[in-house]
């Protein structure tokens, strides 16, 4: 949590960090569903704000790889770098970084729990800087809404795949 006093040095208010959870069952092998959602590649036909994905290291994803994304957010362009620092092909990746007014950490992760589809979490996490922290609260939001439309499409996208297909 951060504190801030106002322009009088008198009154204070906090501001939290964003983290937004949200989660979707797919019906679909988890093999399949890490392999399609760890791709870099396939990002932008499932992630509606993310416009162009370039890699920065060499293909295919792994611990240390790097890729640019353009998206828009909020009205707003932004450019940023990830770099995958976990990977598991199977259990999912975090990627993380450090650039721009508000440095992010991205987890994908995927859980096969018995007879029912499994499940794909996604979490988003960061601490805004200048301006955007006094907007925290709404960012979180309006993330948590995008990321739900975000793995709605890639539920309805992997599900129209045949299950052996990635």
């Amino acid at each position: 949590m951060v504190i801030v006093l106002g322009v009088d040095g008198r009154h204070a208010f906090s501001v939290m960090p964003v983290d937004v959870k949200t989660e979707i069952l797919i019906d679909r092998p988890v093999a399949q569903l890490a392999t399609y959602t760890n791709d870099p590649d396939n990002v932008p036909t499932w992630h509606v704000d993310i416009k162009t994905m370039e890699w920065q290291t060499e293909p295919p994803v792994a611990l240390g790889s790097k890729c640019a994304f353009v998206a828009h957010f909020l009205g707003n362009r932004m450019a940023y770098v990830y770099e995958v620092v976990e990977y598991d092909p199977l259990g999912g990746l975090t990627m993380r970084t450090a650039e721009g007014p508000f440095p992010m950490e991205t987890t994908y992760a995927y859980q096969s729990i018995g007879p029912t589809p499994p499940r794909v979490r996604w979490r988003n996490r960061g601490e805004p800087a200048g301006f955007l922290k006094l907007v925290a609260p709404f960012m979180a939001l309006a993330m948590r809404r995008a990321n739900n439309k975000d793995l709605a499409l890639l539920k309805q996208t992997i599900e129209a795949l045949p299950p052996d297909a990635s």
